[in-house]
């Protein structure tokens, strides 16, 4: 598949690791520029940005919390300093809820609906006015499969409002050739930390395995490509069958 990708500017949180660094070293290898940021893992970060300039394309690491949006602002201003533009963001920066509804803390409540909401819509409106201006963009979100299990409210609630934020997003913005879609990732098979549990395969999952970060990272070149500019506003379940939508 050409995707048009050679030159273009893709911005991603949440790099340092997992499916962000694996997802900047594929746009990078398609000819694409990274901006990339991290909430503490800078050394991580700068081994990536390391890696992409091998390859012979620029990159841009920065430390910015997404739920600051004076942060983001200043990200996003250095990118744009750097690079030129931002094309594609892609908002994978998370942060996990673990534990149960009634034992779970304001803090934690309040700092998942910062990352996990707050800190795409920071994203999206430090990027947007250039993609406006320039009559072109791409968004991509990251839901999950919580919303459709109803596994832990937290976790569920703010998957399923990402999904209602792209889908605004990609209604209001697509007379200026922006796009904006989801992907909802099952149990993959990624670094996880400590506090996090190994999950099992849920045990209605027809594929008897967990995901690759390939597996999903490849829908993210797609969705970003020329190719993908007749789709917006939808969430794409990468599950294994664990949920048909």
């Amino acid at each position: 598949m050409e995707t048009g990708l050679k030159g273009k500017n893709v911005l991603i949180t949440g790099a340092s690791r997992n499916m962000g660094r694996l997802a900047a070293l594929q746009f990078a290898r398609e000819g694409a520029n990274l901006a990339l940021c991290t909430s503490s893992k800078m050394r991580e970060l700068n081994a990536v940005a390391g890696e992409i300039r091998a390859l012979g394309v620029k990159a841009v690491a920065v430390q910015c919390d997404v739920a600051d949006a004076a942060a983001v602002a200043s990200f996003v201003a250095e990118a744009h300093k750097q690079l030129g533009s931002i094309d594609v963001a892609i908002n994978n920066a998370v942060h996990r809820a673990e534990g149960g509804f009634l034992a779970e803390s304001d803090e934690v409540w309040e700092r998942n609906v910062a990352v996990n909401l707050t800190g795409p819509r920071n994203i999206c409106r430090a990027v947007l006015p250039a993609m406006i201006e320039r009559k072109w963009g791409r968004i991509i979100n990251f839901s999950g499969i919580a919303p459709f299990l109803g596994t832990g409210p937290a976790k569920a609630m703010v998957k399923l409002g990402i999904v209602g934020f792209t889908r605004g997003i990609a209604r209001e913005f697509a007379a200026h050739n922006i796009t904006a879609n989801c992907i909802g990732p099952g149990t993959f098979d990624v670094e996880r930390d400590a506090f996090q549990k190994h999950k099992p395969l849920h045990p209605e999952q027809p594929i008897r395995r967990l995901g690759q970060p390939e597996e999903c990272t490849s829908l993210m070149l797609y969705l970003a490509s020329e190719d993908a500019g007749f789709i917006t506003g939808q969430c794409y379940l990468v599950n294994g069958g664990m949920y048909f939508q």
